[in-house]
């Protein structure tokens, strides 16, 4: 008889977690189960700000998938995924193509540029471990450049971040952190650096504890950050943005670095397969499955609930990709052995917003948390996604010891 073939597509929290939880609850015989990943490593992406900033080395964010994974219960392969044929059961890569008999959607997300005018050519945006490379990389040049030139251009010095939602803010705090660094090491006026938060909102950390929001506001603009609230940018040039409040108040800020943070959507892949989605992200039922196909599952940046307290949509977090991880194996499980799925239901623990190397904002179980106290919570989060992945061993590896 043959075996149920399990394609789990992206190798992120949501995907990683689903193949590291079957491989534990399967037997040697009972499944086929295949992860296919563009990269052969997983990044943890909620890292990807500090090695943006320079502030931690691009290779600690990111480890071997086969660490984690037992290859006598999961085929991984190394390949990117072009579409879906949902019809046909099969996932069309760039060298060929994977039937299913159940399959696991967890690909990720690409930026939203939300059709603002040179953003995708003048941009830069935190969206991988290479990415991440080319923002620190080009921003530690505009520092090393300054005072090479006869001419001094300011906007060199000049760093706009576009959104103060999460990633945006955690890259400001771990730039306000790098820039003295720099200065110190490219002998340049700390004075002369100036980093700028551009936000269409009309309020930091949108939904986030108003008083939390204001302890962060204040830290920053202490560390030299200008907030620019209630300010939309307009466009994208070679040499800055164009910002403005309104049809006609605008503004020009010449600056070499320009990095977006303003909003993800799910993946192009989506849409290409032809499912119902919006943005890329598709409304799952309850245990996690999409709309009319009882043989795929869409779980992390791609998938959309609804939190029926607020009547808004849950935020694409680590948190809840692996939550849902968990129980996509455990509904794989119940498929494959003829028991009751369940539905998905996110235990939201805490959030905590990093601002840099030994401060932060957040609320854990009830309560608010500032300071170090924020920070050391922020890093024990980053320390058990790590161990609920791979255990005590990758933690030992990659874990964030510079707690106090």
């Amino acid at each position: 008889m043959r075996k149920p073939k399990i394609v789990i597509l992206g190798a992120g929290y949501g995907g990683l977690m689903t193949a590291t939880r079957l491989q534990k609850a399967v037997g040697v015989n009972e499944v086929e189960i295949v992860l296919v990943n563009k990269n052969d490593y997983h990044y943890e992406t909620t890292w990807l700000h500090e090695a943006s900033a320079g502030t931690l080395h691009h290779d600690r964010v990111r480890y071997d998938i086969r660490d984690v994974i037992d290859g006598s219960k999961v085929e991984f392969v190394q390949d990117t995924v072009l579409e879906i044929n949902k019809d046909d059961k099969k996932v069309i890569t760039e060298t060929g193509e994977i039937s299913y008999d159940y399959l696991v959607v967890s690909v990720g997300a690409e930026p939203e540029t939300f059709g603002i005018k040179g953003l995708k050519e003048h941009a830069f945006s935190i969206i991988n471990v290479n990415a991440a490379r080319q923002i620190r990389e080009h921003i530690e040049y505009n520092f090393a450049t300054y005072n090479m030139e006869e001419e001094k251009r300011d906007d060199r010095l000049t760093i706009v971040v576009g959104g103060a939602g999460f990633t945006g803010i955690e890259f400001i705090g771990e730039l306000t952190n790098r820039v003295p660094e720099l200065c110190r090491e490219y002998d340049i006026d700390i004075h002369k650096v100036k980093i700028i938060c551009v936000e269409a909102a009309p309020m930091v950390l949108p939904g986030f504890d108003p008083e939390l929001v204001n302890y962060a506001v204040a830290q920053l603009e202490r560390k030299g950050v200008t907030f620019m609230i209630g300010t939309a940018i307009k466009e994208a040039t070679e040499t800055g943005i164009i910002v403005g409040k309104g049809e006609d108040e605008v503004e020009e800020i010449k600056a070499a670095t320009v990095v977006w943070a303003a909003g993800v959507r799910g993946n192009s892949i989506i849409e290409k397969s032809g499912i119902e989605a919006m943005r890329g992200r598709v409304k799952v039922q309850p245990d996690l499955r999409a709309p009319g196909l009882d043989d795929v599952f869409i779980i992390g940046d791609c998938s959309l609930m609804i939190n029926e307290e607020i009547n808004r949509p849950y935020p694409p977090t680590a948190q809840i990709a692996m939550q849902q991880g968990e129980v996509c194996a455990r509904n794989l499980l119940a498929l494959v052995r003829g028991g009751e799925l369940e539905a998905f239901k996110p235990d939201i623990k805490g959030t905590v917003c990093s601002l840099g190397e030994d401060d932060a904002i957040g609320v854990a179980f009830g309560k608010k948390l500032y300071g170090s106290k924020a920070s050391f919570m922020k890093k024990m989060i980053d320390n058990r996604a790590l161990y609920m992945v791979g255990g005590p061993s990758l933690v030992l590896k990659k874990g964030k010891f510079n707690i106090l």
